[in-house]
């Protein structure tokens, strides 16, 4: 049993981290998109921080 959850608590962690990752790439394209280039460097910090 505690295996199982050890796993589903990993797998649960490794899905949130791949939604971040997806929201903030979102997030890149739309602010490359605007030119807001101090917002590209936070979200490419928050991206290097995030890997």
């Amino acid at each position: 049993m505690n295996q199982s959850r050890q796993e589903i608590l990993k797998e649960t962690a490794a899905t949130h981290r791949a939604s971040l990752q997806k929201h903030l790439q979102h997030r890149l394209e739309v602010a490359r998109a605007k030119g807001d280039e101090n917002l590209v460097r936070q979200l490419e910090a928050e991206s290097n921080y995030l890997s």
